[in-house]
């Protein structure tokens, strides 16, 4: 019978080449179809083992092999965060298959405190990005490692939550602060570059050992650096199909565009790195992190040389950024609600503003003012830095509330439902924060991440956002140099990220900061323009 139809095949196809062609191919494609979707089946749609059965959340149907690929790009490239709030409809938790992925979405800060939170021993893992962490990170940067290269690298971080470190370094806050006033003085219309400045400075200070003396094309690069490693999370499909790693390198033709990218950030790493490398080993290196725990022989780093030069770069990457802007997002809420500056600077006048103790907030003030606490907390929330958080992928399999989620299920803090959790949302409101915990910056608030991968600076990017914010609400006034769009922050433009006009509050609040400015010996640097 089979030799019947080959042969009756083979009469069709001699007689009508063309379609027998035409069929040949659309086999040959269908066959090659059929062998991609069952190699990049996201993880929530594999077959389980036998006797389990997956249950996951609702979601959108998404298109075959790519998934719900599109709706993340489009959620990425929008700015009003509309699509965030799109995908919460579904409920509490959002079921997003991307590629090979799947992610679930927590749409409330319950099932967040309960998944992140509760079960963080099983949600500490991190998906596989070749790209994003493999190709430009070395595997370097532990924000995207697996518990397995992760756990190491965490260790030594730790030692920037002890008391006596955060002791020492809220002293240098307090001065890279004041040399930010001075400069607000002397340039303000530069005044988005001041708060980089800052930032950087004091992360530079705490783990590399020395005040910042770097260069503004030193600068420019390491936040070049900063942006091109965060643009490139998520956009080779690589990242989405980390199968596509296996091909042989000649079936890989992304790689050298991706490679040249890695060795570019490897060089400006080094570039701030070997020096201070260099002088820990000869013994001139000055109190740092870096020279008493990282490079320690107590410490026992089990890290080689490069692996050591990622974990220092990454606290730079992560502690000057996030903290750059947060005080642009200070800048714009001082704009868009003067009442809530006021009251906050009411609550620093009390305390530092009398004719007997007229002097600058500093770090000891913080239990003392609650609301600039609270005024930090709403900043956070009300324009997140993070509209989703990396993933927190399943270690193991898990069941939820009637769910059975695989291991590699990755779960996605959407921060934008989760911030708007409150009434009046679209409202700058520091009093929502007034609870008794506004000192706690995790308490209530996930921008800082959760469980055990919550970030370990987190008390400390506090500490200095207090000192600024208080700082700056006592010495200068904010206002409007043209009209503006509360949500058009434009952070990761090198220009002004919207139209500010910086002025001091008064003779007195000058002489203060000029006075503190020499006291500290940073008046000459805070004319330096970088």
């Amino acid at each position: 019978m089979s030799t019947s139809v080959h042969s009756h095949f083979s009469a069709a196809a001699n007689r009508y080449p063309i379609l027998a062609a035409f069929f040949s191919i659309i086999i040959f494609l269908g066959t090659i179809f059929l062998i991609l979707q069952e190699v990049f089946t996201p993880v929530g749609k594999r077959r389980p083992p036998p006797g389990k059965k997956w249950k996951l959340p609702p979601g959108p149907r998404g298109i075959p092999i790519f998934g719900n690929l599109l709706e993340l790009r489009n959620a990425r490239q929008e700015q009003g965060h509309k699509i965030h709030t799109e995908l919460a409809k579904y409920g509490e938790m959002t079921t997003l298959h991307l590629g090979s992925k799947t992610w679930i979405l927590l749409n409330s800060k319950r099932v967040v405190a309960e998944i992140i939170a509760k079960r963080g021993s099983l949600t500490n893992g991190r998906s596989p990005m070749p790209i994003a962490s493999g190709i430009v990170s070395r595997n370097g940067r532990s924000l995207l490692l697996p518990p397995s290269q992760w756990t190491e690298k965490r260790r030594v971080m730790h030692s920037l939550l002890s008391g006596t470190a955060m002791k020492q370094y809220g002293s240098w806050q307090e001065l890279e602060s004041t040399q930010m006033l001075a400069e607000y003085f002397f340039q303000p219309e530069r005044w988005y570059r001041h708060h980089y400045r800052y930032a950087n400075s004091v992360v530079h200070r705490i783990a590399l050992g020395e005040r910042l003396v770097k260069s503004g094309k030193q600068l420019a690069d390491l936040q070049d650096v900063v942006t091109l490693f965060v643009g490139s999370i998520g956009t080779s499909l690589v990242d989405w199909f980390p199968e596509l790693d296996k091909l042989p390198r000649v079936l890989q033709p992304w790689r050298k565009h991706w490679e040249k990218l890695g060795d570019w950030n490897e060089e400006v790493y080094k570039s701030w790195w070997v020096p201070v490398r260099e002088k820990v080993e000869n013994g001139t290196a000055p109190p740092s992190w870096v020279r008493d725990v990282l490079l320690h022989p107590d410490t026992k780093f089990t890290g080689n040389d490069q692996e050591a030069m990622y974990v220092a770069m990454q606290l730079l990457e992560a502690g000057s950024d996030t903290t750059r802007e947060a005080l642009n997002i200070f800048a714009m809420a001082a704009l868009c609600y003067p009442d809530k500056f006021q009251k906050a600077r009411e609550e620093v006048d009390t305390h530092c503003g009398t004719e007997t103790n007229f002097r600058l907030p500093g770090i000891d003030d913080l239990e003392q003012m609650p609301y600039i606490c609270a005024f930090i907390k709403e900043i956070l929330r009300w324009r997140p830095i993070f509209p989703f958080t990396p993933d927190h992928v399943l270690t193991s399999d898990m069941e939820f509330e009637g769910y059975h989620f695989p291991a590699g299920v990755g779960f996605v803090i959407n921060e934008i439902p989760v911030c708007n959790e409150c009434e009046d949302p679209e409202e700058f409101k520091p009093e929502r924060w007034l609870d008794g915990h506004e000192t706690d910056p995790a308490h209530g608030l996930w921008q800082f991440g959760g469980g055990r991968r919550i970030c370990v600076g987190y008390r400390l990017a506090f500490r200095g956002l207090f000192i600024n914010v208080a700082r700056l609400v006592f010495c200068y006034d904010y206002d409007a140099a043209e009209p503006y769009d509360s949500k058009q922050l434009n952070h990761h433009r090198t220009e002004e990220p919207f139209p500010v006009k910086v002025t001091p509050r008064s003779e007195q609040h000058v002489n203060l900061i000029l006075n503190e400015g020499t006291r500290l010996e940073v008046l000459e640097d805070s004319k330096r323009q970088i």
